[in-house]
This record gives structure tokens, C-alpha cells and sequence, in this order.
């Protein structure tokens, strides 16, 4: 099992990652406001497969193979900062758009709703870069098997991302209100989360390979 310092602090990464905005916090948020929490709740169950697919590929063995190639591991990681930069610079850009305001999706049925989340957390830069290059900084072959530790890990990820966007999904409808009533609540809300997009981005540009 993963050591408890590795543990908290892996934890506190996947919080940040996950409430910071991206594919999938526009999307549910998006379809929670537009179709319904129901529709966005069967749609966050497709975001939890892809989760499971980015886990247990990392298991077979799609990390330890990023990671041995060093080209292949800077341009991951350099992809995945230009996409945080790009997302900040939408969130900030004059007539940006706030993840709580509504944009309207036509009402889809459950399966289209599973096959979107699924898809788009397939293809979010911002998972492949927490499963091929943050989780196996907190895996220590010293500390017992590591695919104990990669699934102790990567279930302790998803748990954490259902919770939060289950809580975003419930208040999406308040919370955008509040927000659209609250011009400058809404200028703050952007910057913050365009400032924070940046500085990761930034951090993970330059963090050295280990």
C-alpha cells in the first residue's frame, strides 16, 4: 500500500485536478443545467468508465512504457500544459465563459448520455496526464506490490471525482444562478480558475522528468 504521505498528498492533487475546469466539469455541469441532474448523474457513470479504462491501462503497463520514453514523456506533458493554458485563456479571454454558465445541450437518451461521458473523459488531456505522468511519481517499489498501490491510487482518484462532480451536478443549477445575478462574482470566479490553470500549467512545463 501506498505510504500516508504519499497517499494525502496524491489525494490533494486529484482534488485539485478535479476542480479545476475541464471537458468534463463543463459537460455535466452542462447537461445537469440543460437536461436534468438524472441525465447528468447517468452521464457521470460513463465519466466513471473512463476513469477505469485510464486505471487499468496504467496497470498493463501504458506508464512504466510513457516513462522509459523520454521524447514521449515531454511531449505529454508539454500537450497536456499547452491544453490547461488553452483552457485558461477561454476562461479569461474577453467574453469568456464561466463552466457554471448555461449552455444548452439537447436532451439525449442513456445511452448517449453513458457513450458522451465516456468519451469525453477519454479524451480529456487533463486524466491522461494524472494517470501517464502524476500517479507514478507517488508509487514506490519499496513500499509492497506496485499494482496494489497503482489501484489503491487510482480508485482513491475516481472516488474523489465522483464525489466532487456529484456535488457540482446537485448545486449546478444554484450555483449558476448565484453566479449569473453576481456579475462580479462571476469576473472573480473566471480569473481564479484561469490563474490556477496557468500556474499548473506552468509548473508542469517545467517540472524536470524523474
Amino acid at each position: 500500500m501506498p505510504s500516508l504521505a504519499s497517499f494525502l498528498a496524491f489525494s490533494l492533487i486529484a482534488f485539485g485536478m478535479v476542480i479545476t475546469p475541464g471537458p468534463n466539469m463543463v459537460y455535466l455541469v452542462s447537461r445537469s443545467i440543460s437536461q436534468g441532474r438524472v441525465a447528468a448523474f447517468i452521464s457521470l457513470i460513463g465519466v466513471g468508465a473512463g476513469f477505469l479504462f485510464y486505471m487499468f491501462s496504467a496497470a498493463l503497463g501504458i506508464t512504466s512504457l510513457m516513462l522509459a520514453v523520454p521524447y514521449a514523456y515531454d511531449a505529454l506533458r508539454f500537450a497536456g500544459a499547452l491544453y490547461l493554458l488553452y483552457l485558461a485563456w477561454q476562461v479569461v479571454r474577453p467574453g469568456g465563459r464561466s463552466p457554471f454558465q448555461v449552455r444548452e445541450l439537447k436532451p439525449d437518451g442513456p445511452k448517449k448520455l453513458l457513450a458522451m461521458g465516456l468519451v469525453t473523459n477519454l479524451l480529456n488531456p487533463k486524466v491522461a496526464v494524472m494517470y501517464l505522468s502524476l500517479l507514478p511519481q507517488f508509487i514506490h517499489p519499496d513500499a509492497g506490490s506496485v499494482m496494489t498501490q497503482l489501484l489503491a491510487l487510482g480508485f482513491t482518484q475516481i472516488a474523489i471525482s465522483l464525489t466532487v462532480n456529484s456535488v457540482l451536478i446537485m448545486i449546478a443549477g444554484s450555483l449558476a444562478v448565484f453566479l449569473t445575478s453576481r456579475p462580479t462574482w462571476m469576473l472573480v470566479q473566471r480569473w481564479v480558475m484561469g490563474t490556477v490553470l496557468a500556474g499548473f500549467a506552468m509548473r508542469m512545463a517545467t517540472d524536470a522528468q524523474r
